[in-house]
């Protein structure tokens, strides 16, 4: 609840010139040993010797042959077919992780009569297809998927050996992941949108990890019936210390910071159906989302690589679309800077301080230093005698940088979660999400933290509430499902958004989308608006992630494009385009 988890990303085999295919063709059994069977040996090369003498055998270096790498794959491939599991382990890096997931694809997912086909070698990768039955109380289903797996040197001889990871097994499968078939935890649900309409992946195609997540959650408070399927139980982080892929800052709780690794204190993601053997009676559950809102998030989100979107009610919380580009759900679960977005939080801050007002003169120079760091504003621009109102709208980061000083470390943390509701692991909206984090921060990382840089982390739910908190003053926590169907508790802020921060918030946010960063993507959608656009830098990226969060009326959105350069060009199009479809 409130807390994410994170996913890696496993990187599927390319295609590729290569030679011939080869095809082995047997049946995996469950115990582990199997007939004779020819395969192909590649171990041996024997350890040097102990005394150091002369003719100890040298460590094989050097890049892979084509020879190697089809031959490696080979052996392993014959063995795992087979049944061997003991010998395909032995083809691997790591012997005994291989041994238990080879094992468990017998004994744990019923999977028999296995036929595996190479495929094609890219550089040291080789893909391979997988056809079987899945086999459980006198049920047999056919499965066929496609996996690849990695050849590398052994760091004791130099011999090539598989670079096991779980993905070999199963392309979806992370660390700490089993396969397994048999009566489904929990029964199917029927999804609904708020008008009473099916939810499903094939009409929206970003819903899969929100589906999956209400089947974990709501399956069996939902009347339906088990049935009888091969799925991935996820790992439990909280029992593994397992970790993923997204790049996260502290969490926030309590006030307190930690590091990027240590912080991200997971939830467990949903289990995932593979196949269907016998289906189960599903539940009904109804949801907040409108189908034309998510039919029209979807479509932004597919026309734009590596997007992610979230439209919501301020008046209620109630999420109205959520729609991601690619499969992991950053929209909910996703943890990245937010770069200038959050100086809604920061200017809420400094209004509540007295150190900005937004009619009064305020410092927006080229440079300012803090903590031993130079901050500057994009392209060095500066404002001359110019009100914290034009600084705000045109995105100044030198007019919050210069207050770090009359500020202390927790000041910005308080803010965050005492009246924007974040980064306290509390929020309960139907499904895993990460519910932002502001970590206490120090010298110039505390001042990266008031432009949304530093270990600020937020994904668009977070930044929708943001703005729907600076349009109505009161924090309401989104959700999907509503609390009366479980009788959940949703997340309070302690206080309230004082009313001089909030009038002058609502005014900050008006002007930028009338004249500021943001007034092109919100242009015809006045007057009752606003909103923030924000650029965040991140190591490693040649492109900024770009940010935009905005509302009209009674809707409010936030999206974000990882890589893609200024918020206002484009995260701003989806988000002022959904606020046009929702009004």
């Amino acid at each position: 609840m409130g807390k994410r988890r994170r996913v890696d990303e496993r990187k599927t085999a390319t295609t590729g010139r290569s030679r011939r295919h080869l095809v082995l063709v047997g049946s995996a059994v469950a115990a582990l040993g199997g007939g004779a069977f020819a395969v192909y040996t590649v171990f041996g090369g024997g350890a040097a010797a102990e005394d150091g003498s002369s003719d100890a055998k040298a460590v094989k270096s050097g890049p892979l042959s084509a020879g190697e790498v089809r031959t490696t794959a080979t052996a392993f491939l014959t063995a795992w077919q087979k049944g061997t599991v003991t010998e395909a382990a032995a083809a691997t890096d790591d012997s005994a992780a291989a041994r238990t997931a080879l094992t468990g694809f017998t004994k744990d997912a019923h999977i028999k009569d296995v036929t595996l086909t190479r495929g094609k070698r890219t550089g040291d990768k080789v893909a391979f297809s997988v056809k079987g039955t899945v086999s459980y109380k006198g049920t047999d289903k056919p499965l066929t998927y496609a996996s690849a797996l990695t050849v590398v040197r052994a760091e004791k001889d130099g011999e090539p050996v598989v670079d096991w990871q779980p993905s070999v097994v199963h392309p979806e499968l992370h660390e700490g992941d089993r396969l397994v078939t048999g009566e489904a935890g929990t029964p199917p649900v029927k999804a609904l949108d708020r008008d009473g309409g099916e939810l499903t992946t094939e009409k929206y195609p970003s819903l899969g990890a929100v589906l999956d997540g209400l089947r974990e959650k709501y399956g069996k408070k939902a009347g339906g019936k088990a049935g009888v399927e091969l799925r991935i139980l996820r790992a439990d982080p909280a029992k593994d210390g397992n970790s993923g892929e997204e790049k996260s800052g502290t969490d926030g709780k309590d006030g307190k910071s930690g590091s990027a690794e240590t912080s991200e204190q997971e939830e467990k993601a949903a289990d995932k159906t593979l196949l269907e053997l016998s289906e189960g009676t599903p539940g009904e559950l109804k949801t907040t989302l409108s189908p034309s809102l998510q039919a029209a998030a979807e479509a932004q989100v597919k026309a734009t690589k590596r997007a992610s979107v979230v439209v919501m009610r301020p008046s209620t919380g109630e999420i109205l679309a959520a729609a991601n580009s690619g499969a992991f759900n950053v929209a909910f679960q996703g943890s990245l800077a937010p770069g200038s977005t959050m100086k809604i939080v920061s200017s809420a801050l400094l209004i509540d301080k007295g150190l900005a007002s937004a009619e009064k003169v305020h410092p927006c120079p080229k440079f300012s230093s803090y903590g031993g760091w130079k901050f500057q504003n994009d392209d060095k621009f500066e404002i001359k005698n110019g009100t914290f109102k034009a600084s705000f709208a045109r995105s100044c980061n030198t007019a919050f940088i210069s207050q770090a000083k009359k500020l202390d470390d927790a000041s910005l943390t308080r803010e965050a979660q005492q009246v924007f509701g974040l980064g306290m692991n509390n929020w309960a909206i139907g499904v895993p999400s990460f519910d932002g984090a502001v970590p206490v921060q120090s010298a110039a990382p505390m001042a990266a933290s008031l432009i949304g840089q530093g270990g600020v982390r937020m994904n668009p739910l977070n930044m929708a509430s943001v703005v729907s908190t600076a349009k109505t003053g009161v924090f309401k926590q989104p959700y999907l499902v509503a609390p009366s169907v479980d009788g959940r508790t949703l997340a309070t802020a302690s206080r309230p958004m004082s009313e001089t921060a909030r009038s002058q918030l609502r005014e900050l946010l008006r002007y930028t989308a009338a004249a500021g960063t943001a007034a092109e993507a919100m242009s015809g959608l006045g007057p009752d608006y606003g909103a923030k656009t924000g650029s965040a830098e991140v190591d490693g990226q040649k492109e900024p992630n770009g940010w935009f969060t905005a509302w009209k009326g009674d809707l409010a959105s936030a999206g974000v494009v990882q890589q893609g350069g200024h918020g206002s060009e484009s995260a701003g199009p989806i988000v002022a385009a959904l606020l046009k479809a929702g009004s």
